[in-house]
């Protein structure tokens, strides 16, 4: 059976609740991040000349003129025959959907792949501008990690709240949908397709997993990030980092099952349900993982990183 620790240190566990920081994360509003949500337009299908023309103008500096002569005659006996009645038809769908584009295009560029997620979809890097504020130190990574994972929750919550600004252009809001997929949210390896699990709630929706994921040396730890509905604070959660560090570095490695998500797709299915297969506790455990607010790994690895060189702290990041 999976192991999944709950990282709570022996002993009494203090709490200090500081929502006046929230106040210093977002300047209170009126609006609700999600509120015009439901008013917005719906996307709307270009013209088949319009589609066209813009195919046309992205082939041009690819073909020589006999190339694009011959594509431009393919266009036009397209335009002219079967491109029309796919067109009618491609209106008829965005009739009934708000974006006509975004479940062929979740499904082709990401769901129905199957190389790992790894460099071919995940991409990671790192934030130059904090070596400005907290120059790199050795014996700082717990400490920078509870900090980091402060800020991180803190986003959460304004999300939580709406209270997150709602993005415009001019006085025009945009689509916020794609925050909502920031936490709790999980690409959940299949046979042909992944799936998206999302357990993100708004506080006006309901309850939203409140718990993190600590991956260290091949071994899982879960702890609660909230208390009596106050956020924990950095020194709380260096406190629960400390002590899975220690655990971790005192006792033989763990399994790391964490490793399995960098296989090819559907190898990862298969390998999924068969763990769920020796134990359906597995499930729960796997769904306990994939709900969490995020994942944070601990590594042993210190990369040597300069303001013109971070190639070394981007591959520890990949893998």
């Amino acid at each position: 059976m999976l192991s999944v620790t709950p990282a709570v240190v022996h002993g009494k566990m203090i709490f200090y609740c500081d929502c006046i920081m929230e106040n210093q994360l977002a300047k209170s509003t009126e609006e609700r991040t999600f509120q015009y949500q439901d008013t917005l337009p719906s996307l709307p299908v270009p013209s088949l000349e319009e589609s066209l023309k813009k195919y046309l103008e992205s082939v041009k500096p690819f073909a020589n003129e006999e190339e694009y002569k011959k594509t431009e005659e393919i266009v036009k006996k397209f335009q002219n025959g079967v491109g029309e009645k796919l067109h009618q038809k491609l209106l008829k769908k965005a009739k009934g959907k708000r974006n006509w584009l975004e479940e062929w295009w979740l499904n082709v560029a990401y769901l129905d792949v199957r190389i790992p997620s790894q460099l071919n979809v995940n991409f990671a890097g790192p934030a130059a501008y904090i070596e400005h504020y907290w120059p790199p130190k050795e014996g700082t990574q717990l400490e920078r990690g509870s900090i980091t994972l402060w800020h991180n929750f803190n986003y959460w919550q304004l999300l939580r709240k709406e209270k997150l600004p709602v993005q415009k252009v001019g006085n025009t809001p945009l689509d916020m949908d794609q925050f909502r997929m920031l936490f709790s949210t999980c690409r959940v390896p299949g046979i042909t397709r992944d799936s998206v699990m999302n357990y993100f709630s708004t506080e006006s929706e309901g309850c939203s997993p409140s718990h993190v994921t600590v991956l260290c040396r091949g071994r899982v730890f879960v702890f609660d990030v909230m208390h009596e509905g106050c956020l924990i604070t950095p020194p709380e959660i260096c406190r629960q980092l400390t002590y899975i560090h220690k655990r971790c570095h005192s006792e033989p490695d763990g399994p790391g099952i964490a490793a399995l998500t960098s296989e090819e797709r559907t190898q990862w299915a298969k390998a999924r349900e068969y763990l769920i297969g020796l134990d359906p506790q597995n499930l729960t455990m796997l769904e306990k993982i994939q709900s969490s607010i995020l994942v944070y790994g601990m590594s042993d690895g210190s990369p040597h990183v300069t303001p013109e060189d971070y190639s070394q702290f981007g591959r520890l990041n990949l893998f």
